[in-house]
């Protein structure tokens, strides 16, 4: 029988990416912004659709069947009504989109055939939140398991609630625009001074310095909140409907002040509203549980969508709600959903079967993007007359460990890129957890953001629970635990006195790079049959430091995607503060190197990203 390959696309609106399946396989994903180096790139994802053909060893020709994650006509509607509800205040965001509307995005088939030049056989579309569905529940562990998701707005709907059952996935329940988690937490990401769409992780990250001083004035007058998580948002106080902004001048009355602008310093009160909103936030991720566990009854839960990469919130669900697990897709996502109707099309119009044994997902720890052999980066490494040397494996991880343990921070560059926003160990950038200031000199000298953003921590599976409250394996980053009691270390006289971003240097468990404020940490378990490479690594690590964590965050600087080939690792190695670079079986010194002369400032693009 031939195989049946499936190309799903997600593109035109946030985050393109593209993912092919083999009778029902994921084989390869990827983002766009890897290959064309634009952080959330948004254009066709033709390098990312060959770079999927190119690992499946498939011509376009080949392909059983294309699918996008998203139906235009019905988002165009929803765009056009809301337009035409608030007329003529949206005349100029209307004026800004509606020609790129009509130009190309209500063509996205005739667009795709274009781009896919070669191609003769269906396409398909599906809604966005069922995308998601799909994206959330095929590659799951589960044989059944309740289905939700939340973002800021797919076609119309804005969060999602449903049922998997085997290959089947049925939504019974639906919120709809302009109510929306996403947009609520977006419409703050902006107003304390953010980008929207790439900085409400720094919101949540900023939280645990504030006070929930604003929650109930979130309640009183923009969120009426039902006990089943469903709530109705006072527009009066956002701008997002019509307008080039989130929010208004009478949310700027109610706050007492305007947006923070960008790049100033971060107030107090700053911290206080992220802290506010990300509570928020947990309260309706909560009810939303709890509601749809009322409904269904299962004993498992997936996530999917922007809102589930709220690791905070992830974190209590699994704590605080009643389920007893939850399984959610590591590309959550816009990006996601090239797997989510690649998956549907395989389960509905294929009639493909679906295996799920109960402790394995599909996938594949999410590294689903490009590999390098050795013979390929040496090649480069020659060529730009890199100073390095090869090492065989063991002596590679021995030396890497010890560059760990003796201070050094290591770009990490192994094996298959990760698919979605966190780096695993395949693309990362690792420290020594035990150092009082690594994070702050990681932040500030290597990454070049923001000195209050936390890392995370990479511990090894079999060890987690000697580190964090932890019981699970939590292998994409996206659950938040405390870390354990007998871990955390006395505060000094006057600690609790200290202002906002001044408790950052205060340790708080013998963890102190990844343990923020609040004793927390989001983790990453390690386990060998997953990524053999970077356990044994962390394992290495342990053996000369009695530690089997490591600080992992992206390989990449603030406004850059996290680097996806050997060229960009070295650049971004030569660019920054990094000491070692370990590109495959090859270990780079900073102090081995030549000079790194450009010709420009590649910094000034992201200042305010």
């Amino acid at each position: 029988m031939a195989d049946t390959t499936i190309l799903g696309i997600s593109a035109y609106f946030h985050d393109s990416a593209a993912a092919l399946i083999r009778n029902g396989e994921i084989v390869a994903a990827a983002s766009e912004e890897r290959f064309s180096r634009e952080k959330g790139d948004s254009n066709f994802p033709s390098h990312a659709v060959a770079y999927c053909l190119r690992e499946a060893g498939l011509d376009i020709h080949e392909v059983s069947a294309v699918g996008f994650y998203d139906k235009p006509i019905l988002k165009f509607d929803r765009i056009l009504n809301t337009y035409m509800s608030i007329a003529p205040s949206g005349f100029a965001q209307f004026r800004k989109s509606g020609p790129l509307w009509m130009a190309e995005k209500l063509w996205i088939e005739d667009n795709i055939r274009k781009e896919l030049s070669g191609y003769k056989g269906e396409v398909y579309f599906s809604e966005h939140h069922e995308s998601h569905a799909a994206s959330a529940f095929y590659p799951s562990p589960f044989q059944t398991a309740a289905i939700l998701t939340i973002d800021g707005v797919g076609e119309w709907a804005t969060s999602s609630q449903g049922r998997g059952n085997g290959a089947d996935i049925s939504l019974f329940a639906e919120m709809h625009w302009p109510d929306s988690l996403g947009l609520l937490y977006s419409a703050f990401t902006y107003y304390t001074g953010f980008k929207v769409n790439s900085g409400e992780y720094k919101v949540m990250g900023l939280a645990p310095y504030g006070e929930p001083k604003f929650v109930q004035m979130i309640y009183d007058n923009l969120v009426d909140l039902k006990q089943d998580g469903s709530f109705v948002m006072n527009q009066d106080y956002f701008n997002y409907l019509g307008g080039l902004t989130m929010t208004n001048k009478r949310f700027d009355q109610l706050f007492g002040a305007p947006p923070r602008v960008p790049e100033s310093d971060l107030t107090q009160r700053d911290m206080d509203l992220a802290r506010s909103v990300q509570e928020v936030c947990e309260e309706i991720m909560l009810r939303m549980a709890r509601s749809i566990h009322a409904e269904t009854g299962e004993r498992n839960l997936c996530l999917a969508g922007g809102v589930a990469l709220n690791c905070v919130g992830n974190g209590r669900i699994l704590r605080e709600g009643p389920f007893e697990n939850i399984w959610i897709q590591p590309a959550a996502g816009d990006a996601g959903g090239s797997i989510g109707v690649a998956q549907l099309i395989w389960h509905r119009q294929f009639n493909g079967p679906r295996e799920a044994d109960g402790r394995h997902d599909s996938m594949k720890g999410a590294y689903l993007g490009p590999s390098f052999a050795d013979e390929e980066i040496e090649r480069y490494l020659k060529r730009i007359g890199a100073n390095y040397r090869k090492l065989e494996r063991d002596e590679l991880l021995r030396e890497t460990a010890q560059h760990l343990a003796d201070g050094k921070v290591v770009g990490w560059f192994n094996g298959r890129m990760e698919f979605g926003p966190r780096a695993l160990g395949a693309r990362s950038i690792l420290g020594d957890p035990r150092s009082a200031t690594m994070q702050a000199q990681m932040n500030l000298k290597i990454k070049f953001r923001e000195g209050f953003r936390p890392f995370a921590p990479s511990v090894l599976r079999e060890r987690v629970g000697d580190y964090f409250d932890l019981d699970r394996d939590s292998p994409y980053m996206l659950i938040v635990a405390p870390v354990r009691e007998e871990r955390r270390v006395a505060q000094p006289d006057g600690a609790e006195k200290l202002w906002g971003i001044d408790q950052l240097n205060v340790p708080r468990s013998d963890i102190p790079a990844v343990t923020h404020i609040d004793y927390s940490a989001r983790v990453q378990t390690v386990s060998r049959e997953v990524n053999a490479d970077y356990h044994d690594l962390i394992a290495e690590f342990d053996r000369l430091t009695g530690c089997p964590v490591l600080v992992n965050t992206s390989f990449n600087v603030r406004g850059e995607p996290i680097v996806c080939t050997p060229q960009d690792a070295y650049v971004c190695f030569m660019r920054t503060n990094l000491d070692t670079l370990v590109l495959g079986s090859f270990v780079l010194r900073k102090d081995d190197q030549e000079a790194f002369i450009e010709s420009e400032d590649w910094r000034w693009r992201h200042q305010l990203d």
